[in-house]
Formats: structure tokens, sequence, C-alpha cells
């Protein structure tokens, strides 16, 4: 049973945050990180949550909200059709049949089997123990099938991507030579015009008997 009721270190608090938030980030829950912490401080989850809110999440209100982001941002790119459910990331171990009786969990039974010392009790617990870890190893196949599945499908959107934006720099660069050359001949035409204007000579005209000016032939 978790009893430690020590004051809280640097390091206890710097661990409950980044497992807090690498929970959050991942599409899992703050009640899963708090269960891990526990675990690794030797503290009941619950203190663990406590701690969080009263003290650690405040420090780190900004960096919750950006996993909270990256989170959907993850979601979004695993595709709008995808379920939206939670995985969690740590699954507490499974005590054993010593740590039960230790803790006052399992009591022992005057009924034990004759020869072995081991109670009726103790076969069905452990039965139970065995149908659990069995059922938290299917679920994190399947769990790990799905995740699979989801990486070969960004891989692919990824490739895509890539081949798109390879493409679209393809044209620009081709876009980018024919402006180029357009520039170039109409400035070509522009000095012609120019040329042409400074060659041509001057129009003279000549006054006639009635005082008016004409166009004399060149």
């Amino acid at each position: 049973m978790k009893q430690r009721q020590d004051a809280w270190s640097e390091e206890d608090d710097l661990l409950l945050a980044e497992t807090v938030l690498r929970h959050v980030r991942e599409g899992s829950t703050q009640l899963n990180a708090f269960e891990e912490v526990g675990d690794k401080l030797n503290r009941t989850s619950a203190a663990c949550g406590f701690r969080w809110n009263a003290v650690v999440r405040q420090r780190y209100e900004q960096a919750l909200q950006l996993a909270k982001k990256q989170r959907k941002q993850r979601q979004r790119a695993l595709g709008k059709h995808q379920p939206v459910r939670k995985k969690l990331l740590y699954t507490p171990p499974v005590p054993s049949l010593e740590e039960l009786k230790a803790t006052g969990i399992l009591q022992p039974s005057a009924d034990n089997v004759e020869g072995n010392g081991m109670s009726i009790d103790h076969v069905i617990s452990f039965l139970q123990t065995l149908k659990a870890m069995n059922t938290n190893h299917e679920a994190l196949q399947k769990e790990n099938e799905r995740l699979k599945k989801e990486n070969a499908e960004i891989v692919a959107k990824n490739e895509e991507l890539e081949k798109k934006i390879a493409k679209l720099e393809e044209n620009s660069s081709t876009i980018q030579e024919d402006y180029e050359t357009l520039m170039k001949i109409m400035n070509r035409a522009r000095k012609m015009v120019l040329l042409e204007e400074e060659e041509r000579p001057a129009t003279k005209f000549k006054m006639d008997r009635n005082g008016n000016l004409e166009k004399m032939a060149e």
C-alpha cells in the first residue's frame, strides 16, 4: 500500500509535469498519468492529481495548452473519419499474490488444498490475475496494430504531400523562367522602338502663299 507522505521535491514536480504533458499530447488521460507517477514515486494517484491541480499545473499552463493543441493536430492528421478515443499510455502493474497477502487483501483460508499449502482463495485469485494479464496483453496487441496502421497511413500521406510539393516547385521554376524570357523580349522590343525613332528624319514644314504651314515631301 502506498503511504508516502513526505514533501514533494522539484524533481517530483518535474516528473509529474512531464508525464501529464506526455499523456495529454499522445491522447491519453491525466488520470492515467497520475497512476504512472504514483507508481514511480510510491504515492497514490489521488495525491498526484491533487499536487498537479493545486500547485504544478499553474506553472505549466502554457505547455498544457500546447500539448492539447498538438493532440488536436495529430487527430486531424489521422483524418476526420478516424474515431476519437483516449488511448492509455500506462498500464499499472498487477500485484503478485505475495504483495496482495502483505497488504491484507488476501486473507489465508482454512480450506487449504491438501498437500501443497495453497488455499482455494489463492487459486481463484491467481486465475483472476492471470485473466487480467491476458486481457491487458490482448488490448496492447490491438492497440499496437492500430498504431501501426495509423503510422502507415501517415507515412503514405507524407509521401503524397512531398510529391505535390515537388510538383509545385517544378511549376514555380517554369513560371519564373517564362517570366524572365518575356521580360527580355519586351526590353528588346522597347530598344528597337527607340532606335527607330532616333533614326527617323525630322519632318520639315514650309509656309505657303497664304501663310499656312504644309509638310514638305521627303
